[in-house]
């Protein structure tokens, strides 16, 4: 997979330019880490949800990488119930 895979229409602008920033990480393992996340979820997340990811955006690929990978713990203002959702999400294709 090499990119998105969800349309940015019928997104409000917000979730639009997180979208296009969950794809555009920097490595490529938080592209496909965070990008398939939100290709799946960014049209569900709430307000609160979206705020989480925007927090999370701010973090450099290394250490969020490593806090995914369980090799190192992010401030706890940071972390959450989103940060968990994404952490347990599958990052496989299903036909790998």
């Amino acid at each position: 997979m090499t990119g998105t895979t969800r349309s940015s229409g019928g997104l409000d602008d917000r979730r639009k330019r997180l979208l296009f920033h969950c794809w555009h990480r920097g490595t490529r393992e938080m592209d496909l880490i965070l990008g398939r996340f939100a290709d799946a979820e960014i049209g569900n997340l709430s307000d609160d949800e979206l705020t989480q990811l925007e927090a999370l955006l701010e973090v450099n690929d290394p250490d969020l990488y490593a806090a995914i990978a369980g090799d190192k713990v992010l401030p706890a203002g940071v972390t959450g119930a989103l940060f968990a959702r994404i952490k347990a999400y599958p990052i496989a294709d299903d036909g790998v």
